[in-house]
């Protein structure tokens, strides 16, 4: 692993860091996040919330515009000039949520609808809660404050600051709204102006990410004929796809494993995991479906093409074809986004690291946790922009109202936790946009 350059702050640039952390305001910024959590916004409908940070952001003395996609979605670019010859660093977060936040959302994403899965806003003392008030809205928030603590210490730029914030950071599609997800956001920013020389990515858990993975999204359809319950079984002719797919599942899961084993280098680990399943009709019981559709997601590493991955799916299902003939399926990939990296010995790398073992107090070890989680941050990487994914610890820990299990922890924020992460990226900030770009290598 790749150690950290040792470039320390000059006088002048410490001073400027110590004067923008010290207008870091944590009360300024949960009034931010609440309001915003209380602004629903699912993948393919952000125009409500990017509209109120297009306004807040131009408020705090940022030039900001909406970008729209459509009728009730769209983005957020903020641009704040320096004095000339230096870098462009954006400073960017997804800014939809992963839920509906409806009774749609139900049974699937747990028994009821608690605190942190519901649209709109609750504060207790330093936590807000809400759908997504953690992920992303939590990053939206401080990203927003670094910038304006920037502009009320009057921090002198040399290069030009962007503020970005884009709908489809969710690894979903969402069909009904122009097939909504997958990044589709951040390449329509990149497509019409935004265009900087590196890019900070605010996410979850506390590490400097130089690389992430994208994910290859499949359905095992397991084929049988359309039964009748009152039909005997033995019945000649007739052929479950329901029981046969539970087969299919067990080898499914077996095998998950040992992908990512295999697939495992760098900081990155695919996890794979069946995510859904579908067969029949609830309404019709007595009529067993002549056909089981099983869904699985696998993660990508950077050094692993979408068609590698899909090769290597393609020989575990020929392998369980011949170890189970009887098996009537087919298959397919009906989504793909590659993984990406950034060099680690690239500047905006190098920088943010040097921002963490600031804060930190220590060096950044050499062996940071794996990473797994897809962000638009793959996006950006693939596109050419030099891309850190710098982020606080999560889920937090000491909740006062009960959360959801597992993902529970995406609309539950804990205010203190989130200053840390905000003086690492600020001095990332510093550090690079004070300096000319000979400095920067580039």
């Amino acid at each position: 692993m790749t150690t950290t350059t040792k470039v320390p702050l000059s006088g002048q640039q410490r001073q400027w860091y110590e004067a923008a952390c010290s207008k870091l305001d944590p009360d300024r910024l949960k009034k931010l996040l609440f309001n915003l959590t209380d602004i629903h916004s699912p993948t393919g409908a952000t125009r409500a919330a990017s509209a109120f940070m297009t306004e807040y952001i131009s408020d705090m003395g940022m030039p900001a515009a909406y970008y729209p996609m459509n009728d009730i979605s769209g983005n957020v670019l903020g641009q704040l000039r320096g004095t000339g010859g230096g870098a462009t660093l954006l400073l960017y977060a997804p800014i939809d949520t992963h839920l509906e936040g409806d009774e749609s959302d139900y049974p699937w994403a747990g028994p009821r609808q608690e605190i942190d899965m519901r649209p709109e806003a609750t504060m207790v003392e330093d936590w807000i809660y809400g759908l997504g008030s953690s992920n992303p809205k939590a990053m939206v928030s401080t990203l927003t404050e670094i910038v304006n603590a920037l502009i009320d210490a009057e921090v002198p730029l040399t290069g030009d600051l962007n503020l970005g914030f884009a709908d489809g950071g969710m690894p979903v599609n969402i069909a009904e709204r122009d097939n909504a997800g997958m990044s589709h956001g951040v390449e329509h920013l990149l497509n019409r102006g935004m265009a900087p020389d590196f890019c900070v990515i605010m996410k979850p858990w506390n590490w400097v990410y130089h690389e992430e993975p994208g994910m290859g999204w499949f359905k095992i359809t397991v084929k049988g004929t359309l039964g009748y319950a009152g039909v005997p079984r033995g019945t000649p002719g007739f052929r479950s796809s329901i029981v046969p797919a539970a087969e299919v599942i067990l080898a499914l899961e077996e095998w998950l494993p040992k992908y990512t084993e295999r697939n495992t280098s760098g900081i990155v680990r695919p996890d794979g995991w069946i995510s859904a399943l579908r067969s029949g009709w609830p309404e019709r019981p007595a009529f067993p479906s002549a056909a089981t559709e099983i869904y699985f997601d696998v993660r990508i590493n950077p050094r692993t093409s979408p068609g590698e991955v899909k090769a290597q799916v393609s020989e575990f299902m020929s392998s369980l074809q011949q170890k189970q003939p009887k098996l009537d399926m087919e298959w397919e990939m009906y989504g793909s986004v590659a993984g990406g990296t950034t060099d680690p010995d690239n500047w905006i790398i190098q920088s943010g690291r040097r921002g963490w073992e600031d804060v930190e107090n220590a060096d950044y070890p050499a062996e940071p946790d794996l990473l797994g989680g897809q962000t638009d941050g793959a996006t950006l990487r693939r596109l050419g922009i030099p891309t850190v994914r710098m982020g606080w610890p999560w889920p937090a820990e000491g909740s006062p109202e009960p959360i959801g299990e597992g993902l529970g922890g995406m609309g539950a924020t804990y205010i203190p936790d989130l200053m840390p992460c905000a003086r690492k990226i600020l001095y990332a900030v510093i550090d690079t946009c004070t300096r000319p770009r000979d400095e920067l290598d580039l």
